[in-house]
């Protein structure tokens, strides 16, 4: 396939022009008449400066955002009554992030060789995921392409908020933490050394709280290499652990039991499970193959697990609602709803109302959350670094009290 640079005229007189791989000029004239553009002058691109440079490791990523513009806008032609073809013609040449660029390219082409848009998307694991790939097979057999894609990108957008919250949640008490770390390292390397050698200038013996900061300080300094290595070895000791199998599935485990993080972490894996499965299913995804979807998704072993005790009950002909009790992951509230939704053959509505339900209930873990770390954030603050101050000046005021006296 080559590149070529082309200009044309609209059907309105306008003028445009754009970039285009096909494997002549006449297959990119036929292209342009296609989309209502008259072509004026098609050039091949050469070499030189129009080369595209990729460098290893340094192409641009598709954000989540880019996904959810493009399945909008797909969604949106399809339903219109473009081809399929054109469609992806037209959301390619448009495309701003080179490498999505190019993935809708290769899509385009081998849908153009015989392939499913299902099958073609599939060969771009890293943009297009599982679900994603799932849906629109689904959609593509049951000739509702459009609808599915409006849904997938609903619930693109929903999970993209769910992600949002729960990063802002993490996002702000880790900051104070380190920017604290970050103080009291510079006070204990850099600060309590100059007050030491003035103390030492007044002679006599020092209050026991200076003393101990002052012991604190010198061990720093001695062994800060040390306690940087150690920091270093313990997050790359912990991400080796949570590689394997075991290791994760502890730490997964013990992170939903986790006495402030824990509960927000479980609200989001049921928000998760609910509006993922309530998707798959809407859109005629057969119940295993979406339960299979899920479980692959869920970002947490524990969750992982409870969710294949779910398929393999299926599998023998049981219900969803007894294996998800038994896992003790799935709040009750949650087991009854599910349950209540499969009696009445309402399954998908009723994840949705939970999914939607427990997107408020994360909204609120975050503001209460974020509302209760303040106070002892800055209680935590106020005392580390409150006290390191206190204990420098206590000296000094035994110092002026003798003076004085």
């Amino acid at each position: 396939m080559a590149k070529f640079s082309w200009s044309g005229r609209t059907r309105d007189g306008k003028t445009t022009k754009g970039d285009m791989e096909a494997s002549s000029e006449d297959a990119v004239s036929a292209l342009l008449r296609r989309q209502g553009i008259i072509p004026v002058k098609i050039k091949q691109r050469g070499g030189g400066l129009d080369m595209d440079i990729k460098i290893p490791g340094m192409a641009k990523k598709v954000t989540t955002k880019d996904l959810v513009v493009f399945t909008r806008q797909f969604a949106t032609m399809i339903d219109a009554g473009l081809p399929l073809l054109q469609c992806l013609d037209i959301l390619s040449a448009q495309q701003e992030n080179k490498t999505f660029k190019t993935a809708l390219e290769q899509v385009k082409d081998d849908v153009e060789s015989g392939s499913t848009f299902a099958e073609a998307l599939g060969k771009h694991p890293k943009i297009f995921n599982e679900l994603y790939v799932n849906l629109v097979a689904a959609g593509e057999v049951g000739g509702i392409l459009d609808t599915i894609l409006n849904r997938l990108a609903a619930y693109i957008e929903k999970a993209l908020k769910l992600k949002k919250q729960v990063k802002s949640a993490m996002t702000y008490p880790t900051t104070i933490i380190g920017i604290a770390f970050v103080v009291i390292a510079v006070i204990l390397i850099f600060v309590i050394p100059a007050f030491e050698k003035m103390f030492a200038d007044f002679g006599g013996a020092l209050p026991m709280p200076t003393q101990v900061v002052i012991n604190i300080s010198n061990f720093v300094q001695d062994y800060v290499l040390l306690i940087i290595g150690a920091i270093i070895i313990t997050v790359v000791g912990t991400k080796k652990i949570y590689a394997t199998q075991k290791g994760r599935e502890k730490i997964d485990y013990w992170a939903l039991k986790a006495p402030i993080f824990g509960i927000l972490i479980r609200k989001v894996a049921v928000a998760k499970f609910s509006r993922t499965l309530s998707t798959m299913i809407s859109s005629g995804v057969p119940i295993l193959d979406g339960l299979e979807i899920v479980q692959k998704t869920a970002g947490n072993r524990t969750v992982e697990k409870a969710i294949g005790q779910v398929r393999e009950s299926i599998s023998e002909g049981k219900t969803i609602a007894e294996p998800l009790k038994e896992s003790g992951v799935f709040p009750p509230m949650v087991c009854q709803m599910i349950e209540v939704g499969e009696q009445a053959g309402a399954l998908d509505a009723m994840l949705s109302k939970i999914a939607d339900f427990y997107d408020d209930e994360v909204d609120d873990a975050v503001g209460n959350l974020t509302a209760m770390m303040e106070p002892l954030l800055m209680l935590f603050l106020g005392t580390t670094v409150g006290g390191l101050v206190i204990a420098m000046y206590l000296p000094i005021f035994k110092l002026a009290g003798t003076v004085g006296g």
